[in-house]
């Protein structure tokens, strides 16, 4: 149908942990859940046009799933999570990550994402090479700038600074050259969306 969106489906990992232990999705390219697939195999016969696998801590368990969306024909985003330092849960760097994936994939995965972390955690520590840096479109950030274990253990909600983080993603535009899928993750809601979108629309 002409002029419709996307339409795409979200998976992530069931626990509130963000740990390389525990994982929803596979342990090894070769150890994919049997639920994934069968969420995939049944998505795939579906209107679904896309899948996104969120909050990933590694790049097997992310090659796990890029060659299971392959499997069934269907397209999938990758979105990988980052501690404070801006590298991967199990200590790989992003670009590593990135490379890993599509070295094994042979580029499969449609683009990737970053997601719940904070931009401060990371936008010293993107990728340097420019292929990779393209290969990036997507953000959802988290609204506090506290770590994954921190959150864990906060018994309130932090929503950060709406502005601030639009600010943050206004400068991750220029970081970026093709991130054109934006949102919110931990602690956001509309304030933080509305504020992200003025900043983005300010900046064309």
């Amino acid at each position: 149908m002409a002029g419709r969106g996307r339409r795409s489906f979200s998976l992530d990992r069931s626990g509130r942990e963000v740990t390389p232990i525990a994982r929803m999705v596979c342990s090894a390219p070769r150890n994919r859940s049997a639920i994934t697939r069968l969420q995939l195999a049944t998505l795939a016969d579906t209107a679904v046009d896309m899948v996104t696998a969120y909050t990933l801590t590694t790049a097997a368990e992310a090659v796990g799933l890029v060659r299971a969306a392959v499997a069934v024909g269907l397209p999938i985003a990758i979105s990988f999570t980052v501690e404070t330092d801006g590298r991967l849960p199990d200590g790989q760097a992003l670009q590593e990550a990135i490379e890993e994936v599509d070295a094994a994939t042979g580029g499969a995965a449609s683009y990737f994402m970053i997601n719940c972390a904070h931009p401060t955690h990371f936008a010293d520590t993107l990728p340097v090479q420019g292929s990779v840096r393209e290969r990036i479109r997507g953000l959802r950030a988290n609204a506090s700038s506290k770590s994954h274990a921190e959150l864990d253990k906060s018994e309130t909600l932090d929503a950060g600074d709406p502005v601030s983080l639009a600010a943050h993603y206004q400068r991750l535009r220029r970081s970026l050259p093709n991130l054109n899928v934006i949102g919110g993750c931990c602690g956001t809601d509309h304030r933080h969306i509305a504020a992200i979108c003025e900043a983005w629309t300010k900046a064309n």
